[in-house]
């Protein structure tokens, strides 16, 4: 292991250390808040699988996202528990499903085709939900009774941020591990060149597809944990306006980078949750939007590899400056 993949390692671990000292520092507020941030992280992950692993710029992740979260409100008992055990798979295997479904047909498209037949997949899914009795409409419907793991009742803040938090590492490990095995290495050789992989023998379809599912199911998982965190699910889950959310996301972060997804998620969450707030913005803080998109078009211009190339930016910043100075000595000495 190098000295920049360790790096990044205590980089990740530090994060996830912090993440399991929170709850015993942070507010109740804050608890939900960083509970809402993991989740989205997750999200984040399974749309960085097809962005900066695969090459896939995807515009329809909300689909998956939100299918997870109706199948969760959907399956679960009116007036008792449901089982995660029994929910948690049934909204992740849903949502992988809809994921092979979709990508067996957007995959034979390439470039801003891809692109729009994800978005009008994801679009069908918003209408059904939005338009037919099925998912309650324009107003959503409501898990009345929180799930349950054994004796861990979900509808518990700490009980839930443990259980997002555990999901969280096990994607983020899992995606790790998957990217370097050999199924990741020719997701990359996809992302560089996908016609030398076919040259070299790979029928890159299948890669793709499998790729495509994966992600299905991982934006799923992050679906059911944001219908238990709320306890209700609204067509706004799967409108393209999340699907951009979570791609600017990635990009804050870092394409290509799995730590670039987790910053990404975090620093978007705690954007928005600052420009909406009256207390620092005063009246401004109506037009929220407005100083978040300034925010991440400024954020886009000046650190055109997200927020994980930040120190390498500094450190070139820093090096030019020392070697300027080195050769305006040499300059001098010269001179004398």
């Amino acid at each position: 292991m190098t000295n920049n993949d360790t790096s990044k390692s205590v980089f990740v671990a530090a994060i996830f250390a912090a993440l399991a000292i929170y709850p015993f520092t942070g507010s109740e507020f804050g608890t939900d808040l960083v509970t809402t941030t993991m989740v989205f992280a997750i999200f984040a992950l399974s749309l960085e699988l097809l962005v900066g692993g695969t090459g896939l710029v995807c515009f329809g992740q909300a689909a998956f996202f939100g299918i997870g979260a109706y199948s969760a409100v959907l399956l679960s008992p009116q007036y008792d528990p449901g089982s995660v055990a029994i929910l948690l798979p049934a909204a992740v295997l849903t949502a992988a499903l809809y994921a092979l479904f979709v990508g067996a047909l957007s995959l034979r498209t390439k470039g801003v085709y891809f692109i729009m037949v994800t978005l009008a997949f994801a679009q069908m899914a918003y209408f059904v939900v939005h338009d037919t009795s099925l998912g309650g409409g324009t107003d959503g419907i409501y898990m009345t009774v929180k799930p349950t793991l054994g004796a861990i009742d979900l509808g518990d803040t700490q009980a839930l941020y443990w259980v997002t938090y555990v999901l969280l590492i096990a994607v983020f490990v899992f995606l790790a591990v998957l990217s370097r095995s050999r199924f990741g290495r020719a997701l990359a050789g996809i992302r560089v060149n996908e016609q030398r992989m076919r040259a070299t023998g790979f029928s890159t379809y299948p890669y793709k597809l499998a790729a495509f599912t994966i992600s299905g199911a991982i934006a799923g998982l992050g679906g059911f944990l944001f219908a238990v965190k709320d306890g209700a699910v609204n067509p706004e889950l799967m409108s393209w306006h999340l699907s951009g959310s979570v791609l600017v996301m990635i990009i804050l972060g870092g394409i290509g980078h799995l730590r670039g997804a987790l910053i990404g998620a975090f620093a978007f969450v705690l954007l928005e949750e600052l420009f909406k707030s009256e207390a620092i913005f005063g009246e401004f803080s109506k037009h929220w939007h407005l100083g978040l998109g300034m925010t991440i078009i400024a954020s886009v211009a000046l650190l055109p590899r997200g927020l994980v190339g930040l120190p390498g930016q500094w450190g070139q910043h820093l090096l030019g400056r020392a070697t300027r100075r080195a050769e305006d000595m040499e300059v001098q000495n010269a001179k004398a």
